[in-house]
C-alpha cells in the first residue's frame, strides 16, 4: 500500500510539474508572446517554419532535454535555413504574463513542441508535443525524426 500511494504521489508530482491544468491554462496564469531565442536574429521570410519550444519555470529532466534536442537538430541539420529565415526557433515561457496571447493561441500552458508552418499568410499548427515527451529523452531517435518532420514541410513551402 505504501508502495501505491509512493507512485501515486509521483505520477501526480511529475503530471503537475511539467503541465498545468486546463483550468488554469483559461484562468491565463500561464502566459506569453514569443521570446526570440538568441539564434533566431535572421530576419523572417513571409513562407517560414517555426518550431516552438513552450516551458513553465518548473522543467523536468525529458522537458529540459526536448529545448536541448530541438535545438541540436537545427543547429546540425538546418543551420543555413535557420540564417536564410526559412525556419525560426522559439523558446517560450509560458509563466510570463508577456507571453500570454501566444500561449493560448498555441494552447501550450507548460512543456509544448510546435511547428508552425506559414505559407501565403495562412498558419498550419502542428502539435508535437506527445511526439516531444515520447522521444526527448533519447536525443538521436528525437532528431532523426524531428528532422524528418521539419524536412517534409519545408517540402511543402
Amino acid at each position: 500500500m505504501k508502495y501505491f500511494t509512493f507512485l501515486l504521489f509521483a505520477l501526480v508530482f511529475f503530471t503537475t510539474s511539467c503541465k498545468q491544468s486546463n483550468e488554469q491554462n483559461h484562468s491565463k496564469q500561464a502566459e506569453s508572446t514569443v521570446e526570440a531565442d538568441v539564434k533566431t536574429a535572421a530576419p523572417q521570410v513571409a513562407n517560414r517554419i517555426e518550431v516552438l519550444d513552450f516551458y513553465g519555470v518548473r522543467r523536468c529532466k525529458t522537458c529540459r532535454a526536448i529545448e536541448a534536442n530541438s535545438r541540436y537538430t537545427l543547429d546540425t541539420y538546418f543551420a543555413e535555413a535557420m540564417k536564410e529565415g526559412k525556419i525560426v526557433f522559439r523558446v517560450v515561457n509560458t509563466d510570463e504574463e508577456k507571453n500570454a496571447e501566444i500561449a493560448e493561441k498555441f494552447e501550450a500552458f507548460g512543456t509544448a513542441l510546435f511547428l508552425n508552418v506559414i505559407k501565403d499568410g495562412h498558419e498550419t499548427i502542428i502539435e508535437l508535443t506527445d511526439f516531444a515527451f515520447q522521444k526527448g529523452n533519447d536525443r538521436d531517435v528525437f532528431s532523426k525524426e524531428l528532422k524528418d518532420k521539419i524536412e517534409e514541410q519545408l517540402k511543402n513551402l
